[in-house]
């Protein structure tokens, strides 16, 4: 919450001075000069990445923008994260463990817990391990921002976020919360720029995702339509786009048997179903539990065959062609506008039907579209707050690594957008309008000030007794003074002048309509 003394602040009464003022005085892009970067160039690369920075600028500016582009569709294997960044990850516990073997550790100590008999020694048993896993997901979401902080393939970080809200799960349902961090790092990021159908297999074949929307429940005579309903509603082709009832109580048939488990025997099945059941780490279909009967989906006969069907429905899925249009709008809304132009989304969505799904293809011909292009203008874009946050840290410290990402956790769940915290399948809304109104922006004046004003916490190691390392913010750099500034409109370069500090200078800027969009 803001604070009073806050809101009474000259500098708060000055920032909404100049966000009023800045809104109605559109900045003009003046020609690049030499030695100067591109507003253009820029423009793009805020866009297509978690925020400009001097060194992806540098870097942009050197190899120009088709091959820094094709670098970012297509990452090569040595692109890897810096060695401060990876040493991070490294040390987390079980960063490299298997979801099966997490499930089942925390599901002995769950019922370790309750089998105690006193009730204060069962109470605490139970905090311990629900703190153990409040632990792994904060683990994951450490993990998640470093990446998108430093990691040189940028805009496969920008779609992981992308997908991971796309097939969103809630940490707080059931175990979820250590299984989180291994869905994203396995089920999303190796996929988030290949193909759509290795992606959808991943996210059905991953735990996480079965337990959130309960297939785990799944099976014949006792079906439960929930994940089918969303695979097709949400993951594939989309509210209103043909399907019906009945097609989701068939995919619901062809999904049972596909569920969890993490018990080291495998379940008692009749002879003639053993060689159908299938154990992949914590994934299982169990033959006993599924719907044998033939099914009708979208018109396609789909004879009853066991786990066969699934891969059968994908395809249909897939290929379905609302489903290139409701990938192709989603994706354009996220990068070109709350609304983007028919002709863009119909653009990517047939490089989506003609390359097979290749997500890469898609952003491709998304990217190289006039429409893409004209989008870049000042203003038409206003960030989301994973985005505002990631790219002042960006701006402000370049590639000098932060040390303790809870400070960004902190601010993203009070903008509203916690990582791993939305509760519904819809994943967080993408429009400009729920994240621009006046609490939410007074929210973001005070993060700015946050992170102009000093280190915030970011550079101090989450460990006891830990002493905060020396950092400040350099806004006013460099790639300000050849490029963002002329980017610029009047009443903001007005108010930066009247700025009577450094700090005061880097809360102004964070908290200026150019950067906000």
């Amino acid at each position: 919450m803001i604070s009073l003394e806050l809101l009474q602040s000259s500098r708060c009464r000055r920032i909404m001075r100049v966000v009023l003022l800045a809104v109605a005085m559109a900045p003009t892009i003046a020609a690049t000069q030499p030695g100067e970067f591109s507003p253009h160039d820029l423009a793009l690369l805020d866009r297509l990445t978690w925020g400009v920075d001097a060194s992806s600028a540098e870097h942009l500016r050197s190899v120009g923008m088709e091959r820094w582009l094709q670098e970012q569709l297509h990452p090569p294997a040595s692109m890897a994260l810096p060695a401060a960044v990876n040493a991070q990850i490294e040390a987390m516990p079980d960063v490299h463990k298997l979801p099966f073997d997490m499930a089942a550790s925390f599901d002995q100590q769950a019922k370790s817990a309750n089998q105690v008999a006193d009730p204060e020694q069962k109470k605490a048993a139970q905090q311990v391990y629900q703190g153990a896993m409040n632990d792994r997901a904060k683990q994951a979401a450490a993990r998640t921002i470093l990446r998108a902080l430093y990691a040189p393939d940028q805009l496969r970080e920008r779609m992981t976020w992308f997908w991971f809200n796309h097939f969103n799960v809630h940490q707080y349902k059931a175990n979820l919360r250590i299984l989180v961090g291994d869905y994203v790092d396995h089920a999303i990021r190796p996929f988030a720029l290949g193909k759509f159908r290795d992606l959808l297999s991943a996210t059905l074949h991953h735990p996480a995702m079965l337990r959130y929307l309960d297939n785990a429940d799944n099976a014949a005579g006792h079906i439960n339509e929930n994940y089918a309903r969303e695979i097709m509603e949400l993951h594939t082709m989309g509210v209103g786009s043909g399907y019906t009832q009945a097609d989701v109580e068939a995919l619901a048939k062809i999904l049972t048997g596909v569920g969890i488990d993490v018990k080291p025997e495998d379940p008692k099945l009749p002879p003639p179903l053993q060689s159908q059941l299938l154990r992949e780490g914590a994934f299982e279909f169990n033959p006993a539990r599924h719907d044998y009967g033939d099914k009708t989906l979208l018109g396609h006969l789909i004879k009853g065959k066991g786990l066969a069907e699934v891969d059968e429905a994908l395809d249909i899925l897939v290929h379905h062609p609302a489903t290139a249009t409701h990938l192709s709008r989603q994706i354009a809304t996220y990068f070109v506008s709350d609304d983007p132009p028919d002709s863009l989304v119909q653009k990517m969505a047939q490089a989506f039907k003609t390359s097979d799904g290749d997500i890469a293809a898609v952003l491709a011909a998304m990217v190289h579209a006039p429409e893409f292009s004209t989008s870049l203008k000042p203003g038409a874009r206003f960030k989301d707050p994973m985005h505002y946050a990631l790219s002042a840290v960006r701006l402000a410290y370049d590639d000098k690594v932060i040390l303790n990402t809870a400070p960004i956790q902190n601010w993203v769940n009070r903008m509203g957008e916690g990582l791993f915290n939305h509760e519904t399948p819809d994943g967080y809304s993408m429009t400009s309008a729920s994240w621009n109104g006046p609490g939410q922006m007074m929210v973001r004046f005070e993060i700015a000030r946050q992170i102009g004003s000093g280190s915030s916490g970011l550079f101090k190691p989450d460990v006891p007794n830990a002493v905060d390392q020396p950092a400040f913010p350099l806004v006013q750099n460099a790639l300000y003074f050849n490029g963002l500034k002329q980017t610029l409109g009047p009443a903001t370069l007005a108010a930066l002048d009247k700025a009577v500090s450094p700090q005061d200078w880097n809360t102004l800027f964070l908290s200026s309509p150019e950067f906000m969009h």
